[in-house]
């Protein structure tokens, strides 16, 4: 049978999907996009921006680590359609790309806006429809899909196969809600809860702290937990601490939170200087300054930095040169609390992974695949969402057009 006549709907107007709609699309397959906001996406416009961070750059297995204990599961998608896969396909569209001091890919233009105006003229091309402002509001009796529209009236539709794509539970406002989680639910599917990912921690700061230096960087840190670190940047914010070395260690922070009610963060203000150097340059100092002097002349320490370092210590600081680079080194944060899940990027939990088969098929609902952020695998920010996105959903849609092609000979 020719896959021509075939109908998808895609429900969910997110990397994913869209992605999903153009692989089918251009097999010749008739696709059908639903999505419950007046326009497709949001929140892919809201991440780019601050510059639209689309991949890595980083080999492959190096890349694959930074998805945890999804990395495996995820690992032959990432090698279907891999960073270069991705970064060839915005070339494709008109949208030349870069590589930042830090790795991550950016195309040239760095806003979401061109890339995604070419998109949809693509799909236009390829006879993809638009159905907006449709509220999926699962299957009915005779196993159809239903709508609601903005009007209250109830539209269904029969596909040949459907592809959700509904993003998790973050950033609701822009369309990720996760009120599909109770209709799979419902037919049986295996759901994990949803919770914060790359987000945010509290931190009990100073008032005089908070108000001074909420909404300024920390450059060139080194941040720990457990065994593991990580150099990057952060943020402070009124509330406590964000940014991209933050969300790499989101995951074990949570984990540690949700099992003792606190997790302590360990902050290196100078992770370019061993300890020993350190101790060094604040024993040569010259004697008789203050201590802010010293931090700031031997240490090179920013104010930021120096009464982050306070914060962490206390007021008073030791002026033994030993100590005192210890204490640098290692500044101890206790973060109290994540942020809400209407506050992070991205959101964990959702399908679980057992629920759906190689091909993304939901395994209690044939001919139902779920791709991108509705799985329950999670990622920090540099690219590797986006990435595992689109690989999701162009996995699905190629299992698709296989399983016609294999069930027309």
């Amino acid at each position: 049978m020719s896959t021509s006549v075939k109908n998808v709907a895609v429900i969910g107007g997110g990397p994913a999907g869209l992605i999903a709609a153009e692989t089918l699309s251009a097999a010749g397959v008739k696709v059908t996009v639903y999505d419950r906001m007046p326009t497709l996406g949001r929140k892919f416009l809201m991440a780019g921006r601050g510059g639209l961070n689309l991949t890595h750059s980083e080999d492959l297995l190096t890349f694959r680590a930074h998805y945890g204990e999804a990395a495996s599961w995820l690992a032959p998608m990432l090698e279907s359609f891999s960073p270069a896969d991705l970064i060839a396909w915005a070339q494709d569209l008109g949208q030349e790309t870069f590589v930042g001091s830090s790795g991550r890919v950016f195309p040239r233009a760095l806003k979401a806006s061109p890339l995604l105006r070419a998109w949809l003229s693509r799909l236009a091309d390829q006879g993809v429809e638009l159905r907006l402002r449709r509220d999926w509001r699962g299957w009915n009796e005779a196993g159809e899909l239903i709508f609601a529209t903005e009007g209250g009236a109830i539209e269904t539709a029969a596909p040949d196969a459907t592809v959700l794509a509904l993003g998790g539970a973050s950033w609701p406002r822009l369309g990720s809600t996760g009120a599909w989680a109770p209709l799979l639910a419902a037919k049986g599917v295996a759901m994990a809860p949803f919770r914060s990912a790359n987000s945010g921690f509290e931190i009990a700061w100073s008032k005089m702290f908070a108000e001074r230096f909420a909404g300024e960087p920390l450059k060139n840190i080194a941040l720990s937990f457990g065994d593991r670190t990580i150099r990057g940047e952060a943020m402070v914010a009124a509330y406590g601490i964000e940014g991209g070395a933050i969300y790499a260690l989101s995951a074990d922070l949570r984990e540690a939170l949700s099992n003792g009610g606190h997790a302590t963060l360990e902050i290196d203000l100078t992770p370019d200087l061993s300890r020993a150097k350190l101790t060094d340059r604040l024993h040569r100092a010259p004697g008789g300054q203050s201590t802010t002097n010293l931090l700031r002349k031997a240490a090179g320490l920013s104010p930021l930095a120096i009464n982050l370092l306070r914060e962490a210590h206390g007021v008073e600081l030791p002026r033994e040169p030993g100590a005192l680079a210890r204490a640098i080194k290692a500044a101890p944060l206790r973060l109290t609390a994540m942020r809400p899940l209407d506050r992070a990027i991205s959101s964990a939990g959702g399908v679980e992974l057992t629920a759906v088969d190689e091909n993304l098929m939901l395994r209690v609902v044939p001919g139902v695949y779920a791709t991108g952020e509705m799985l329950d695998w999670e990622a920090p920010t540099g690219g590797y969402l986006l990435q595992a996105c689109f690989a999701t959903g162009v996995h699905a849609a190629r299992a698709i057009l296989k399983t016609w092609d294999e069930g027309a000979r």
